[in-house]
């Protein structure tokens, strides 16, 4: 059996002085921890500054450890990060995408709640009995402009009746069927309607051009009074169309006639509402009934 090395470190000084600076090291902390610990013991207060003195001290070295440790930590993490952008760049888009769309829907929906919101309103303010419907189709025909209505004879929906939208006048109803009908629109050369400038009740005649706008015409001979801006509204002249319903508002004026828009474009307009045939009531003053002394009067002076 070999002997064992010795531990001494034999004539070699450097080896010595290593052996000798273990010692005193040991040594030392042997003997700070044991006075720390008395220090500790007698003194709480001292030793709670000692070791406040101590943590600024290693402040600087504890928090680079600390970022050290944190950093290796997370090193497979950003690895695997690193390698999964691609397919979380995927799925973001993908849910970019469809929170546009759903979007998208939510300003259309919120639209449709405006439009019926106006649409309630203005059933609820018209007398008699209407129809609430919806535009479905226009006519292919480009001589004609007719929309398809998805209401007809079993809805209440018959020829000659308004249609109107809340926005304003849309047209009448042309032929019904049982469960659709056509309605004659504003823009149609056959469309005539009875109309009154809104601020001053000068009367016109306003016709389709079959272009998708109007020509208001006065009833006076001589200069138009119509100018751009104009409001026109019906005037329930000839019955049919109730009074008062916003028509067009006048582009501009092209010799004796004014060209003008629909306040109610059919192309932007779903819900409408179909509203029974204005009768005008005409005020006949009450009959006089003759009395007793107007028929002495009338008697004395027929008497020779």
């Amino acid at each position: 059996m070999a002997r064992p090395p010795s531990r001494r470190p034999g004539y070699d000084r450097k080896a010595q002085y290593g052996l000798f600076a273990g010692y005193v090291v040991a040594v030392s902390g042997a003997c700070i921890g044991l006075l720390l610990v008395i220090v500790a013991m007698f003194d709480p207060t001292g030793f709670s500054a000692i070791r406040s003195v101590a943590g600024e001290i290693t402040r600087p070295v504890s928090a680079t450890l600390r970022q050290l440790v944190s950093g290796v930590g997370t090193v497979d993490e950003q690895i695997v990060a690193y390698f999964r952008a691609g397919s979380q760049n995927v799925g973001l888009r993908r849910q970019v995408d469809a929170n546009r769309t759903r979007l998208i829907e939510a300003a259309a929906i919120e639209q449709e709640n405006m439009r019926l919101k106006k649409l309630l309103k203005l059933v609820d303010d018209e007398e008699g009995e209407v129809v609430a419907a919806r535009l479905i189709s226009s006519s292919s025909s480009s001589t004609r402009r007719l929309a398809r209505l998805n209401a007809g004879r079993l809805q209440g929906a018959y020829p000659g009746m308004p249609v109107r939208a809340p926005e304003g006048l849309i047209g009448r109803i042309q032929t019904a069927g049982p469960n659709t009908a056509d309605v004659l629109l504003l823009s149609d050369s056959q469309s005539i309607v009875p109309v009154r400038r809104a601020k001053d009740n000068i009367a016109g005649i306003c016709t389709g051009l079959d272009d998708g706008s109007l020509e208001i015409r006065s009833l006076n001979a001589g200069n138009i009074p119509f100018r751009p801006g104009d409001i026109m509204v019906t005037s329930g002249t000839g019955g049919l169309y109730r009074p008062n319903i916003p028509v067009a508002i006048i582009v501009r004026v092209d010799g004796d006639k004014a060209i003008a828009a629909p306040l109610a474009n059919p192309a932007r307009v779903e819900a409408v509402i179909v509203q029974r045939a204005y009768e005008a009531t005409v005020t006949r003053p009450p009959p006089v009934v003759p009395t007793a002394d107007a028929a002495n009067a009338a008697t004395t002076t027929s008497a020779p």
